[in-house]
């Protein structure tokens, strides 16, 4: 390992190297060599939405799209837990310590899914949705929509595994390529609808989570054929409570799941907020704007991914790269990724919405800072996935819950669609880039953490 102010090289550290940009171009690829298919074809899915069912239908189904976005808490950490396991381990396939983990996941996942299946039944039983997700959504149809959309999400959730699982294999890329059939298949199914002149306006954002669940299902297939017989052995083993134990897990979980709770919560309810504090109208633009540069999260999220297993691995030997540089490039690449799409978001917006949805200055500048801040903040976070690492990082994102909600809240009011984009700027720039830069530099240094150790 090369110590802090010293020049000697370790040995491992150019196949360490070799192997952290061979994964990321490897996600990277993968994830742009999709991403415009299923730009292009977002784009046109928009337009056939808005010209057959109307703004108000678009408007329900961006609300609807993101309410599985705020959900991810309900892997309760899991996925922390069997990346690192499967990442350092030298053979996953028979190692007892992978099966171990993947019992456990499975039984903490089904019960998780049993109850996000009872509260939705709840909410829509006492007839909540109205009240919980504001005027963005139809009185009419969209109570039910939202009942079968979690009912979707959470049988989904076991299957979630498999994209963790390929992950830590270093087969990042192999999830990435099947899930970018999300969109095509949303495509096709949507055509049949109108040649079939199925009256599914109101339902239309249940096809992506029907779509999710089956590619969600493909993963989980692949992982468990590269995994052979790990998957099925620990499946066998996930009835017998009494007499077949998983690993505890719980040091890796927890702070992963506050994260989960809370990072949703102050990144991904802007819909929510604009859907309260200004209306469908400015809903819609939102939606439409987020469209168009999400696709760059995307990329930098499977890319970042990709840094996890490396990472721990490198742990795991005694070895460590710095996230720095990896960071900057990241964080450029986001940056001129995001300048592109600005340039060419006036034609993008009208030949997605046939003129009826402008998009307003101040929402794409902070969509621009928002997704380069996003690209700096991946390989720090990725380095961080050890205990305190994972624990600091759950510390500053609940910081940053109150201070993102309430100036989304209330730049929502002040600027409309951008207010909650800038909120979210704020929050990601103090609680995750400056914060976990200063935790990775003083690690790297060799100096007292800022949080406590394991």
């Amino acid at each position: 390992m090369v110590q802090a102010g010293s020049v000697d090289v370790d040995p491992v550290r150019e196949p360490a190297d070799r192997g952290l940009w061979r994964g990321i171009a490897r996600s990277a690829s993968a994830r742009i060599m999709v991403l415009p298919v299923s730009a292009l074809l977002g784009i046109l899915v928009t337009r056939l939405i808005i010209e057959n069912y109307g703004a108000a239908a678009f408007a329900q189904y961006g609300l609807l799209v993101g309410l599985g976005t705020l959900l991810p808490f309900t892997d309760l950490g899991m996925s922390a837990a069997v990346m690192n396991a499967v990442a350092v381990s030298s053979e996953p396939a028979t190692d007892d310590a992978v099966v171990k983990t993947l019992v456990t996941a499975v039984r903490v996942l089904l019960a998780s899914a049993a109850v996000l299946a009872a509260i939705a039944l709840v909410l829509t039983g006492l007839g909540l949705w109205p009240a919980l997700l504001g005027a963005g959504l139809s009185v009419t149809s969209g109570p039910l929509a939202a009942l079968c959309c979690l009912l979707l999400i959470a049988l989904a959730m076991p299957l979630g595994i498999g994209q963790r699982m390929l992950a830590g294999l270093g087969k990042n890329h192999v999830s990435i390529i099947i899930n970018g059939l999300q969109t095509p298949v949303v495509l096709v199914l949507l055509l049949l609808f109108l040649w079939w002149r199925v009256p599914v306006g109101g339902g239309l954002a249940v096809l992506p989570y029907a779509v999710t669940l089956g590619l969600a299902g493909v993963c989980f297939a692949v992982a468990a054929r590269k995994a052979s017989p790990a998957v099925m052995t620990a499946l066998r083993r996930v009835p017998r409570i009494r007499t077949e134990h998983g690993n505890p897990v719980f040091s890796l979980a927890w702070p992963m799941l506050i994260q989960m709770i809370a990072l949703p919560l102050a990144m991904q309810s802007d819909r929510i907020v604009l859907s309260h504090r200004a209306g469908a109208d400015v809903l819609a633009e939102y939606n439409l704007a987020s469209q168009m540069f999400t696709p760059i999260w995307a990329v930098i999220s499977a890319a970042g991914v990709t840094l996890w297993p490396i990472y721990a691995r490198g742990r795991a030997q005694g070895s460590s790269n710095s996230p720095l540089p990896v960071a900057g490039y990241f964080g450029a690449g986001a940056a001129l990724a995001a300048i592109a799409i600005a340039v060419l978001s006036p034609f993008l917006s009208a030949l997605a919405s046939g003129g009826d949805i402008t998009l307003h200055l101040s929402l794409v500048v902070s969509f621009v800072a928002l997704m380069t801040f996003q690209g700096v903040k991946y390989p720090l976070g990725m380095y961080m996935t050890d205990v305190p690492g994972l624990r600091f990082q759950a510390l500053m994102i609940v910081l940053m819950l109150p201070v993102n909600l309430g100036s989304s809240w209330y730049l929502a009011g002040l600027m409309g669609a951008a207010g909650p984009v800038i909120g979210s700027v704020i929050g990601v720039a103090v609680f995750q880039v400056l914060a976990n830069y200063v935790f990775v530099a003083r690690k790297l240094r060799g100096s007292p953490l800022p949080t406590a150790g394991e």
